[in-house]
């Protein structure tokens, strides 16, 4: 098993066209031979960007002159911010209305946020990267006055939700992403890495989510986990930079690779990377598990701190939102569809700045009649 493991690992060095390429030697023994194989397969399945659009394509037709408030955890999360994007474009389509309220990234603004959105009285509210329990009063002022929710991020699993109640929360798997995020770990580095994971307790998805990673990079005995840092994205800007200089002081070269909760850690890291003359091309070499936002791609093409990311469609999920409340309006189900895992890598992305998969804009306009 140590021979076919090390065979595979020569074969997908860096450089290599999958971004998967071991980051220490071609030939080093890798510290989980059977798990660093099925790690790797997995890594080339997601890394295809050529896939079938998977999504619904029945449902029902447009419904008129509707107005949706979308809840913004912050908008300067690149995430919150894609899907707002992508719903607004969608609500274009459809002829209906978009007001996106944001929250600032506190309790209070986020509360302050929810409560004014009620206010409204939308036809329908989005719960844009926060955790509903937080705002459980306007959660049931909502209820209380029919308006339906749907999440974005807002609870651990992606559909239906009976507590809080929500007609549908949209998301990639969680468990999936954690998963590929740590694959990917231990494809590029050969069954041998330092590792950092980087999150944000306070949001109980990325904490949920973090803890994953954490517990997938155990199921390799070469890797090990170096540090868990616990920064608030809201802080993310003044203390991600300190985080990493103390990271380097304690670690130094041990530190190969870190996984984050969201691409902006990676941003703040930068500076703080590039000032201990570590190369942008890495190491560290740095994945960020979500969102996939435009600067994101920016820094995996230019090799600039990150590496990989395992990006949300996040136009699509914005499109999806707008389908879902059609759903909820026209007394149908939610779609159920959860978006596939997929990892970008300066191979695979050929510049693009976004994970805008195909075919998902005609199966909509399709189904609306638009």
């Amino acid at each position: 098993m140590t021979l076919a493991a090390t065979t595979v690992i020569a074969g997908c060095e860096r450089g290599s066209d999958t971004g998967t390429g071991n980051s220490t030697t071609g030939t080093a023994t890798a510290g989980c031979p059977a798990r660093l194989a099925a790690a790797m397969t997995a890594v080339r399945q997601a890394e295809k960007a050529n896939v079938p659009w998977s999504g619904p394509t029945s449902g029902p037709a447009a419904v008129s002159d509707k107005t949706i408030v979308y809840v913004a955890q912050t908008m300067t999360n690149p995430g919150v911010a894609g899907a707002a994007s992508g719903m607004r474009e969608a609500a274009k389509v459809i002829g209906w209305n978009v007001r996106v309220i944001d929250g600032g990234g506190t309790p209070a603004g986020i509360q302050a946020a929810f409560s004014q959105a009620v206010a409204l009285k939308p036809s329908g509210i989005v719960i844009g990267g926060f955790d509903p329990n937080a705002t459980s009063r306007q959660v049931a002022q909502a209820d209380e006055a029919h308006i339906p929710l749907v999440g974005w991020h807002a609870v651990g699993s992606p559909g239906p939700s009976r507590h809080p109640r929500l007609f549908s929360n949209v998301t990639t798997r969680v468990e999936d992403v954690a998963k590929i995020s740590a694959d990917w770990i231990i494809a590029h580095s050969g069954g041998n890495a330092g590792a950092v994971v980087f999150t944000d307790a306070s949001i109980p998805f990325a904490k949920y989510k973090s803890e994953l990673i954490k517990k997938q990079l155990a199921t390799c005995a070469g890797v090990k986990l170096l540090a868990y840092e616990n920064i608030p994205i809201s802080d993310a800007s003044t203390r991600t930079p300190q985080e990493v200089s103390s990271l380097l002081s304690r670690f130094g070269d041990k530190w190969t690779h870190s996984a984050a909760i969201n691409d902006l850690y990676f941003a703040d890291a930068a500076p703080a990377l590039s000032a201990a003359s570590k190369p942008g091309s890495g190491p560290p070499f740095n994945i960020g598990a979500g969102d996939g936002d435009p600067s994101a791609f920016q820094r995996i093409n230019s090799k600039h701190f990150q590496a990989a990311t395992a990006p949300e469609p996040l136009s699509q999920q914005g499109w999806q939102i707008i389908d879902e409340f059609n759903r909820a309006f026209a007394s149908q189900p939610a779609s159920g569809y959860v978006a596939p895992v997929h990892i970008a890598t300066a191979a695979n992305s050929k510049g693009a700045t976004a994970w805008d998969p195909p075919g998902y804009r005609e199966a909509y306009r399709k189904i609306w009649g638009r």
